[in-house]
């Protein structure tokens, strides 16, 4: 797949699809549309126990968006069980476009002035795609998510996909739908009107904390 645009990707999210390489430097890109997919519920969010009491140590400096390019560029290093990812040179200068058109967003978890850990995705009506995560210290992905989730959920958005489910994900509440119910749930969300809006308050994320599972 060559000549893709930032306008054409969003155009593949708004029909259900997105773009992956087989490996970091395969040049090409391929149209991924899978049978059943991975979604993550912002009214019925999971924090784990151990992680809900890690997040309330304030562990890390959270910001958004000051350092989206790196972010991305983090997730296509290799880690840990992980010797190679999806994202290659194209996929890095495309999102790093759809982030000046305002359709992409990161997440970053900072500590003594080193990001640690963080995630990006694509936000298109009420739906967000997270597309990838990574983690230089314990738990950062993990709180990069909680925060991204009560962000979502304070800016209305209705849908947060993660495109696959692994056992990462499900303890946050992830869960498989099938590909039609997933296309009726993001036709409803793009007409959706929200707005990512970076900024918590400490209020406002200890009140979304409450507001999850409360088992462990």
């Amino acid at each position: 797949m060559t000549g893709l645009t930032p306008q054409l990707l969003l155009g593949a999210y708004a029909s259900g699809i997105f773009p992956m390489a087989e490996s970091r430097h395969d040049a090409d890109l391929y149209w991924i549309d899978p049978d059943v997919r991975g979604v993550l519920p912002l009214d019925a969010f999971h924090i784990p126990r151990r992680l809900r009491k890690t997040i309330r140590t304030n562990p890390f400096e959270i910001r958004c968006d000051s350092d989206f390019v790196g972010t991305v560029r983090a997730c296509a290093e290799p880690q840990g069980n992980r010797p190679d990812t999806w994202i290659n040179d194209e996929i890095e200068h495309l999102y790093a476009a759809l982030f000046d058109m305002g359709f992409a967003h990161s997440v970053e978890c900072w500590h003594e002035d080193a990001m640690v850990g963080g995630l990006y995705g694509v936000s298109l009506g009420g739906a967000f795609f997270g597309e990838s995560m990574f983690s230089r210290a314990r738990d950062a992905s993990k709180v990069a998510l909680c925060h991204l989730a009560a962000r979502l959920h304070k800016s209305g958005f209705v849908l947060l996909d993660s495109q696959f489910v692994t056992d990462h994900l499900r303890q946050f509440g992830a869960a498989e739908i099938e590909r039609a119910d997933y296309k009726q749930r993001l036709a409803a969300a793009l007409k959706v009107d929200a707005d990512f809006q970076p900024e918590l308050s400490d209020a406002e994320f200890e009140a979304f904390i409450q507001s999850t599972t409360q088992t462990s």
